[in-house]
């Protein structure tokens, strides 16, 4: 598959025969080569073969197209496409790595970190440093150097020495010998030969060293198995102490493959062991996924409900603290790793911040007031579509970052600019199985394995990244674990298996590619598609809103002071009944449980005995039971018969025999009370602390105002100022529309059109050969030609900053002293005053 008729030279050359459209493909898959926009060609090839972009580009590979990559850094340099084809499919063949090899290889070359024709694969410089072998770095495929880098400084005595055992012809010159060593070892038919004649022990010396590493300890004396091979040349020398094999013996044992096991096919995702539970019921898994959707609805309102009067304080360091995180855990009835997921959930959704004040605490957003507004479906959408989206990462906390610091939440460092990628992908994967069919989680793990080998390790790292990536410690391994876990207790999934709102929340045409580029990090507008219909969170919300219960307007009073609502309850009925009754559990349904303390709540927030009689009769199924009517009208009797005002403090009251048993009582004597008037006792205590101190004694005491008013009190709602929820951190520069691409695409044919161009001889060329400088007449001649003509002039021009350039120009209009301008760099129309243009010369193809 070549790119062109003639081999390119350089990867310029072959970058410049692309199509504008190859090259919006490969700026797109590497959009770090847009920052800045490359000048011209020359620039865009040499900014792609920087080691940063190069190593960026290498992270994004799948499996087989980094074997392939890894098996060319081996190669001969330029190789021929059959060549690669063998070192990848071994001497036998594999119809899988034949079939799967184009499309690699074209990934490569897309990438421009392959070019070159089929007959001449060459790798871009810097992916060969970082993969091929080196006396300090094995290969990943775990081959060493080859016979000639091996035997480099080596004596000539020395390698006619192993010709003549391993009985070859002697040489004049150690090239030759070094062909004639070269060529034994790569003939398959005498190696094999040479071979049967090695001891077995010297054999299983091969065996330890075929596979990698290639490098081996030696004494000064060696066993007789170690120096039949070095006599032979089937180990050379690397350092006084150390041997090496050479690749093309170590190609011969393995039958010619560079890798052990090529994975040119991407491992299935498979079915969980339970999924015939639910395959083929796909309303199951939706009614299941609603059902935890709900409850996590219930649970983000219940802690910010916690923290409505203002949450914990915010650490000098950043974050909460342990003991503040245990506190939540308690309140939600949890274990302290989910209770972190509901907090950075609620926070990366924007309904939780820190407040900014002196004293700084956590408190709900004003968005939360808006967010309990909106439908329960469309609040759903909202914290699912915060939390795939999202960098910050609730797994980690609880672990310790690089620096041994202890990660807590919401505090800082908890950014993985992975994680959205990788959640996104993990429920594109769950999006392929059928509908109602949970995955095997090995095989999704096994899958992200293959399709990002070196995430968080390169070149030399390579092979301790896959043994990471083989084991539970790699970061993308545990975000997908975690993935699969915080989805089911989402609802975005149930019983394992997608549900058709996480379909929705995906958009309606997600990725399905298996390569690496597939599941991109959706952006800041992921809530809007292209077109004009409904974004997938306004999807997701719709296919929920069916599968969630109604809201109730009643509960079930009971005769043991509880009152059960069998399901979800409208707000103002949840927000009255949270008032005068206390959460006694949760789940199916919520039992409420009235006592005297939650009544006298309620008296305190303004409602009279009356009131309550009249709500708990308008709400109840069933009829309102003797108890708690008598509760209600007991507490209400007593309800503000002693007044607490501020005098430091004092009490008030009609039935002085009352007082008379407050002073006798020994609990009061921590208030310190004394009597002023048969009615009056005064406190030193402040008004707060005796009000609960006489209500801690039984009593119920009503707060008053200067003017006697009886204080109504009600919950005082704390709210941050409006803030933005935490951005993302980005993998990376993000991926440029076409706008974007299309202008930069414009821009640099534009510079390597001003950067190759062929000009006409000047008369009198500059001895740099830089453009010659033309006088005032010749310039203005010049331009005037060509404006009426139509054709294009070559200039230099210095601008008002007198910095020069060079520019393709087609003029249009002169006058004035202007020259009005079509500019093949820029890719606009512009004006250039004619005294700022140094020089001029004519294109030898007008046409340009």
């Amino acid at each position: 598959m070549p790119e062109g008729s003639s081999s390119p030279r350089t990867l310029a050359e072959a970058l410049r025969t692309r199509d504008d459209e190859e090259l919006a493909a490969l700026l797109r898959a590497r959009p770090d080569l847009l920052n800045p926009v490359p000048g011209d060609v020359t620039q865009l090839a040499t900014r792609a073969g920087t080691r940063a972009s190069v190593v960026r580009a290498l992270e994004r590979l799948d499996r087989f197209a980094l074997q392939t990559a890894e098996a060319l850094a081996v190669a001969p340099d330029p190789a021929p496409y059959k060549t690669l084809l063998a070192l990848l499919s071994g001497d036998e063949g594999d119809p899988d790595v034949e079939a799967a090899l184009p499309r690699a290889l074209g990934v490569l070359r897309g990438q421009a970190l392959v070019w070159g024709g089929d007959d001449r694969l060459r790798l871009v410089r810097t992916v060969r440093e970082l993969l091929a072998p080196s006396p300090t770095r094995p290969s990943p495929t775990g081959l060493g150097p080859t016979v000639a880098e091996s035997t480099s400084g080596m004596s000539p005595g020395r390698l006619q020495d192993i010709l003549a055992t391993a009985g070859l012809s002697t040489t004049h010159d150690p090239v030759s010998a070094v062909a004639s060593l070269t060529s034994l070892f790569t003939d398959r038919r005498r190696m094999g030969a040479l071979l049967d004649t090695a001891p077995s022990e010297a054999l299983t010396v091969l065996d330890r060293l075929v596979w990698g590493p290639p490098y081996g300890e030696v004494t000064a004396n060696p066993a007789p198995p170690v120096q039949w091979l070095r006599d032979h040349g089937m180990l050379l020398p690397a350092s006084p102490r150390t041997v090496v094999l050479p690749r093309e013996v170590a190609l011969h044992l393995r039958g010619g493959r560079a890798h052990r096991v090529p994975e040119p096919v991407p491992p299935a995702v498979g079915p969980a062991a339970s999924a015939s539970l639910t395959q083929g019921r796909p309303q199951v898994v939706d009614s299941t996924a609603a059902g935890q959707a709900f409850t996590a609805l219930s649970t983000v309102e219940d802690l910010l409900q916690d923290w409505h009067e203002g949450g914990p304080a915010v650490m000098r360091s950043g974050g909460l603290s342990v003991r503040d995180l245990k506190r939540a855990a308690a309140a939600l009835d949890t274990g302290e790793q989910m209770a972190a997921f509901w907090i950075e959930l609620a926070y990366a959704a924007g309904l939780l911040a820190a407040d900014g004040e002196a004293n700084e605490r956590y408190a709900p957003t004003p968005a939360y007031d808006e967010w309990l507004t909106q439908p329960p479906a469309e609040r759903w959408a909202l914290l699912a579509s915060a939390w795939l989206t999202a960098t910050r990462t609730s797994g980690l906390i609880g672990g310790q970052d690089a620096k041994g610091r202890s990660l807590s939440a919401l505090g800082p460092d908890l950014d993985r600019s992975a994680a959205a990628e990788v959640r996104r992908r993990v429920l594109d994967l769950l999006a392929v199985l059928p509908a109602g069919t949970a995955p095997d989680p090995e095989t999704v793990l096994a899958r992200l394995r293959w399709e990002r080998p070196l995430r968080g390790g390169t070149g030399a790292d390579a092979n301790a990244a896959r043994s990471a990536a083989d084991g539970s410690v790699d970061l993308r391994s545990r975000v997908a674990a975690w993935t699969l876990t915080e989805a089911e207790t989402l609802g975005v999934t149930g019983r394992g298996a997608l549900s058709a709102h996480g379909r929705a929340l995906l958009g309606p045409s997600g990725p399905s590619g298996t390569g690496p580029d597939a599941a991109r990090t959706p952006g800041p507008d992921a809530s809007r598609t292209a077109g004009a219909g409904p974004g997938p969170v306004a999807l997701a919300a719709a296919a929920l809103a069916p599968l969630l219960p109604e809201p109730l307007d009643h509960v079930l009073l009971q005769a043991d002071l509880t009152a059960v609502a069998p399901g979800p309850l409208e707000r103002p009925l949840a927000e009255t009944l949270a008032v005068l009754a206390d959460v006694e559990s949760k789940g199916g349904a919520t039992v409420y449980r009235f006592t005297p303390g939650s009544v006298r709540r309620a008296l305190d927030a303004g409602r009279s005995a009356s009131d309550l009689h009249a709500f708990l009769a308008t709400h109840s199924r069933t009829p309102v039971p003797q108890p708690l009517s008598y509760l209600i009208d007991d507490v209400a009797r007593r309800h503000g018969h002693l007044r607490i005002g501020a005098a430091s403090a004092y009490v008030r009251c009609d039935d002085d025999a009352m007082l008379d048993e407050i002073l006798a009582d020994k609990r009061s004597q921590g208030l310190r009370l004394r009597r002023l008037a048969p009615t009056v006792l005064a406190a030193q205590a402040d008004p707060g602390a005796l009000l609960d101190g006489l209500r801690s004694m039984g009593y119920a005491p009503a707060a008053e105002s200067a003017e006697g008013d009886v204080l109504i009190t009600r919950a005082h709602a704390r709210r941050t100022p409006p803030r933005t929820p935490p951005a993302p951190v980005p993998d990376g520069p993000p991926v440029p529309d076409p706008t974007l691409l299309g202008a930069a695409v414009k821009a640099i044919r534009a510079g390597d059109l001003a950067a190759t161009v062929e000009r006409k001889p000047a008369p009198e060329p500059s001895p740099n050969g830089s453009l010659p400088r033309s006088s005032s007449a010749e310039t203005l001649a010049t331009v005037q030609a060509a404006a009426m003509t139509g054709s294009a002039i070559w200039i230099g021009y210095v601008n008002a900053e007198g910095s020069a350039s060079q520019r393709v120009i087609a003029p249009v209009r002169v006058e004035g002293g202007f020259v009005t301008a079509y500019d093949h760099t820029a890719d606009e129309v512009r004006t250039y005053p004619l005294h700022r243009i140094t020089g001029v010369a004519e294109l030898a193809d007008d046409s340009a």
